[in-house]
């Protein structure tokens, strides 16, 4: 059984810390090795990975931030060029994996369309993700409950975009989360693809608090990506329910790490 590496996402755990340094300093402190967070633009984001490299903390992963929607068939072009500014600042700074989000889903043009140009979008900075080694991962997002009209919901059609791509650094973010509450199977579905898994996401169901609070047996989920060859991060992104180093201490001991 391998171990997990695991990433505390810092847009929802020690949230209450002003200051971003402050809240990677308070997760280290909690025994973690690395940080994930959302959009870049709106941070220092130089500063902040140093500090987190003088703490020997890694940052996981950050939101690949863009022109425009990943679902525009006319957007495309932009996407791609606000995409590789987002690969060089990771690769400034040392972060493997970038966040892709498609978009809400368009009205005007049917999803054959949208699912194309996804595609096109992502043909069309695979190239340039793949110079210069970092890893971009789409995310499909539940649209019952937190994420209502966005283009992406099912794991299939991730996947499906995902070969068609055909790109050793294009992959899924498989958020155990959303995939709860829009198709179930976990376990059978992440195993079978895990090859094109790039990333993973945990919360419990409902409520998007942490491992232990809702109906996924975690212990199985972590057993069941332990036993695969999976050798990324798994992302804490969950609102505690009260003590945030409680919450990561419970998920610790459920993945066994």
């Amino acid at each position: 059984m391998a171990e997990l590496k695991l990433s505390a996402c810092i847009e929802m755990i020690y949230n209450q810390v002003p200051e971003f340094t402050g809240r990677i300093e308070r997760v280290a402190d909690c025994g973690l090795k690395a940080v994930e967070f959302w959009g870049w633009k709106n941070k220092d984001l130089e500063g902040i990975a140093k500090f987190a490299d003088d703490l020997g903390m890694a940052i996981a992963g950050f939101v690949c931030e863009s022109d425009g929607a990943l679902v525009d068939p006319s957007n495309t072009q932009a996407w791609v060029e606000g995409a590789k500014v987002s690969i060089l600042q990771a690769k400034q700074v040392g972060v493997p994996t970038l966040i892709v989000t498609t978009g809400q889903e368009m009205d005007s043009i049917g999803r054959t369309e949208q699912h194309a140009a996804v595609v096109a979008g992502l043909k069309g900075i695979a190239p340039f993700a793949e110079d210069n080694g970092i890893t971009l991962v789409l995310e499909p997002l539940n649209i019952a409950v937190d994420h209502k009209g966005y283009y992406l919901a099912t794991s299939d059609e991730g996947f499906e975009i995902l070969r068609e791509v055909d790109s050793p650094r294009v992959k899924l973010l498989y958020d155990i989360y959303h995939q709860q509450i829009t198709e179930g199977n976990l376990i059978q579905t992440f195993t079978e693809n895990i090859d094109l898994i790039g990333h993973f996401h945990v919360a419990d169901v409902p409520g998007r608090n942490e491992p232990g609070t809702g109906e996924i047996n975690y212990a199985n989920v972590f057993r069941a990506i332990a036993a695969t060859d999976y050798a990324g991060y798994i992302g804490l992104e969950f609102a505690p329910t009260d003590c945030h180093r409680g919450a990561l201490q419970v998920t610790r001991d459920l993945a066994g790490v």
